[in-house]
């Protein structure tokens, strides 16, 4: 009984402690609690219960009923419209409630004013080099705390760095950089709370212009193909602007800047361009400039007189040449065929003021001369062509055959400048008669053809060039050989090819009868009749013959002779034979042997089977009654009953007549159990039949 009501007491004191616990629930709900001066705030306190509730600020009641207002029986609010510094505090909301249970809350409303900047200025602008402060005048209720920050970076308090904030918040920088200027942001947070203003600073740094060239002098040769560009190298801040002094007047098809003007370009550079250019800069702190001299050479220039003179030996030529450019170059003639200079003031060949004049021209003077202008700024020439006749031929050497006289130069004779194109051959008989005359082109055998053998003759020989013919060489007399004519062509049967429908033959001339050869002459034909000749020409100097698409299975008949000035030699007469075309491969006798052989094979064994199987003969039937006996598989018996006496059988399935299969050859039928049961003993000698 005792447990029952210490168990029912423990329950009751459950019951009320959640009672208690119930109506003790109580929260103030505030619409925020950092409240700026002038704004309003709201303060709902709720309870856990119905109550009684009142207000207290800093421990102090609140009676104030335009600030106080009951909501219902569990709640009630406090509202101050236009907030002032005295309204911070701590604001408490007690509760009596009607349990006879009391409870309260509290929390803490913060008034503050600003930050604000003032009159901070925004925009400073310092020169390089000085010590400079920025100000941030923060101001703010209840305190103000004031940070630096550049690029979201805090800016150090600590005075022994370059730029650091100072105890009065201003932002210090000794000797102010270029790279010091940007935009710093002055931060102010009301102490203690996460309330922050944020102003932006602009720093501006100026420096005045620096003016510097890549180069001070720069050397260029005039010619309209000649650009010069002038850079000028400038630096400050603000950007300075960049002016141009010249030598000459600004001529916008002449002169070209780019778009801030650091760049001068000049183009087709000329003489009158040379002299000073100054680039000066310009801000609004200072202005520099820089001086660059530009030099300008002039390429020489050659001039002469004439370009080419075409002389006759023993005239007289001048050429003048005058040379210009910057500075002067010296004036020299070179003769370009032996690559000496020419220094001489006097002689047959001399210099004289430039002009080259040469006396009684021979025709070792003929060829190039080349005026030259050499200076500092480069160097020019000028080539000059004297061409006169071609020398008298030297080193002659004469050989003849029965009716040729054939000339040999060792050297050919001096060109007169200009190539030698032909040689005039002159020859007579008799020292009273007219000199005849033949014209060779330089690349042909020099010979007189056509003469009498036995004949002595007297001959000379002279060189032609575009000028005209030059002296003769010294005559000589020669004495022709008698008629020979040349030999037949040496020809090696052992070295003859015939592959395909293709002939081929080495070729060889022993002796060319007196004269040079001329041609090799072939004629061939098929060795058939009414074929017709086909002629060939080879060359001199041919080492084979070869002949091409001759006709398969034929054979053929072919002429060589060998040709001269002088006639035909007797020629090399040559019979081949061009074997048949191949056709497609044939067969072998063993292999139509063997293929008939197998032929016969399979007809036979064909017909022996069938022979076999219908009337019971042939060579397998044979084989089949040694193997097996007398009992072969598939044998038909006889009939019963239709045997006779006299030995005469009937074979049931077969046409033949009854009686008409008698005993041949000795042959007796044998009995078995007393019946026939085969046409032959295995023993007895095979019928005509079997």
């Amino acid at each position: 009984m005792l447990n029952y009501s210490f168990f029912f007491l423990q329950m009751i004191s459950v019951l009320l402690l959640l009672v208690h616990n119930t109506d003790a629930k109580m929260d103030i709900i505030t619409s925020k609690q950092d409240v700026k001066v002038g704004e309003e705030v709201l303060l709902l306190c709720k309870a856990g219960g119905e109550g009684d509730i009142t207000w207290k600020k800093d421990g102090e009641d609140v009676d104030n009923d335009e600030l106080v207002s009951k909501v219902d029986e569990s709640s009630s609010k406090l509202l101050i419209k236009k907030a002032k510094m005295e309204d911070a505090g701590k604001y408490t909301c007690v509760c009596d409630f009607d349990s006879g249970h009391n409870d309260e809350t509290q929390t803490t409303l913060y008034v503050y004013d600003g930050p604000s900047f003032g009159d901070t200025h925004t925009y400073h602008e310092f020169l390089e080099g000085m010590d400079v402060t920025v100000p941030c005048l923060a101001t703010g209720k209840p305190h103000v705390d004031v940070h630096w920050l550049r690029d979201k970076q805090e800016i150090s308090s600590n005075d022994r760095t370059r730029v650091h904030k100072k105890n009065d918040n201003t932002l210090f920088i000794e000797k102010v950089r270029r790279e010091d200027a940007g935009t710093y942001i002055c931060q102010a947070q009301i102490t203690g709370r996460s309330i922050t203003q944020e102003l932006s600073v602009s720093v501006v740094v100026n420096v005045g212009p620096t003016v510097r060239l890549r180069e001070v002098e720069k050397k260029v040769i005039a010619g309209p193909e000649t650009n010069v560009s002038l850079l000028c190298l400038v630096d400050g801040s603000p950007k300075p602007n960049i002016t141009w002094t010249m030598p000459v007047a600004f001529d916008p098809s002449h002169h070209h800047f780019n778009s801030d003007r650091s760049q001068l370009t000049i183009q087709s550079v000329v003489r009158a361009d040379l002299g000073e250019y100054i680039c000066t800069a310009t801000n609004k702190i200072s202005e520099n400039s820089a001086t660059l001299l530009l030099h300008v050479f002039e390429a020489p220039e050659v001039f002469v007189s004439v370009d080419q003179q075409l002389l006759s030996v023993g005239e007289r030529v001048t050429v003048s040449c005058n040379v210009s450019g910057h500075p002067l170059p010296e004036l020299y003639w070179l003769n370009k065929q032996n690559g000496q200079t020419l220094v001489l003031t006097s002689g047959r060949v001399r210099v004289l003021n430039g002009i080259l004049e040469i006396d009684d021209v021979v025709p070792s003077d003929g060829g190039l001369y080349s005026c030259m202008a050499v200076s500092t700024s480069g160097n020019a020439s000028r080539d000059v062509a004297i061409y006169t006749v071609p020398g008298p031929p030297h080193y002659l050497s004469l050989s003849s055959g029965s009716t040729s006289i054939f000339f040999s130069l060792k050297t050919l004779p001096v060109s007169g400048g200009t190539p030698i194109t032909s040689f005039v051959l002159q020859w007579k008989e008799d020292q009273s008669d007219q000199w005849n005359k033949t014209i060779i082109p330089i690349s042909d055998t020099l010979a007189i053809t056509n003469l009498k053998p036995y004949t002595t003759y007297t001959v000379r020989l002279a060189a032609s060039n575009m000028v005209g013919q030059g002296q003769f060489s010294d005559a000589q007399t020669v004495r022709t050989e008698g008629i020979r004519e040349p030999d037949s062509p040496v020809l090696s049967i052992s070295e003859m090819k015939v592959e395909g429908n293709t002939f081929s033959i080495p070729l060889k001339q022993t002796d060319n009868g007196g004269s040079p050869l001329l041609h090799f002459s072939i004629r061939y034909k098929q060795d058939v009749e009414e074929a017709e000749w086909k002629e060939m020409q080879l060359q001199s100097d041919a080492d084979s013959i070869i002949l091409k698409d001759l006709a398969f299975g034929s054979d053929y008949q072919m002429e060589i002779s060998a040709i001269n000035a002088n006639g035909s030699s007797i020629p090399a007469i040559f019979n081949f034979t061009i074997a048949k075309e191949l056709s497609s491969p044939r067969l072998t006798k063993g292999t139509a042997v063997g293929i008939v052989m197998v032929i016969f094979l399979v007809v036979f064994l064909v017909v022996d089977a069938t022979c076999c199987y219908r009337n019971r003969c042939g060579l397998l039937m044979s084989i089949a009654v040694k193997v097996f006996g007398k009992k072969v598989p598939g044998l038909k018996m006889l009939e019963e009953g239709e045997g006779t006496a006299k030995g005469e059988v009937t074979l049931k399935g077969l046409s033949t007549p009854r009686g008409s299969i008698k005993q041949t050859m000795g042959q007796t039928p044998c009995k078995e159990t007393g019946q026939l049961t085969e046409v032959t003993c295995d023993k007895a000698p095979l019928t005509k039949h079997e």
